[in-house]
């Protein structure tokens, strides 16, 4: 074997190995992996279909916004209340929050709070209650 042929050879392996090192052998959703995370709006309906011991799933929207529809089993506390950092801060944060608005504004800014307050486990539904119905996924009313 030449020298040329070996450094090709060599090439080729280095850059085989270098690819699979980034490689992962499972697939792991953001949804399953604690931490102040964006997820989708099918991974958000994953966490709520089987939720994590004491989940909470937060709204943050307006109570008018809350009426019109919202995810089941959803506790809202309206973003635009002047003691809504005070109210963040009341809630547990040593439990699980898959927390949404309406497009993602709102929610990214709670996110942030949150993770300033010391949360631990908060999925932020990526574009809000808007990309939830656009995947069909179900709200409930009242």
């Amino acid at each position: 074997m030449n020298r040329m042929t070996r450094r090709m050879l060599l090439l080729i392996v280095a850059t085989l190995f270098a690819a699979s090192c980034g490689a992962s052998t499972e697939s792991e959703s953001t949804a399953d992996v604690p931490g102040i995370r964006l997820v989708s709006a099918s991974e958000g309906a994953e966490i709520q279909s089987d939720p994590p011991a004491d989940l909470v799933v937060l709204d943050v929207r307006t109570p008018e916004e809350f009426s019109e529809g919202h995810l089941e089993d959803a506790v809202m506390i309206d973003f635009y209340r002047d003691d809504f950092a005070d109210e963040l801060a009341e809630l547990d944060p040593n439990v699980p929050y898959l927390l949404y608005c309406r497009s993602g504004n709102r929610s990214g800014q709670t996110a942030e709070l949150m993770k300033d307050l010391g949360f631990t486990d908060v999925a932020d539904i990526d574009g809000g209650i808007v990309s939830w119905t656009d995947s069909n996924l179900p709200t409930v009313t009242g």
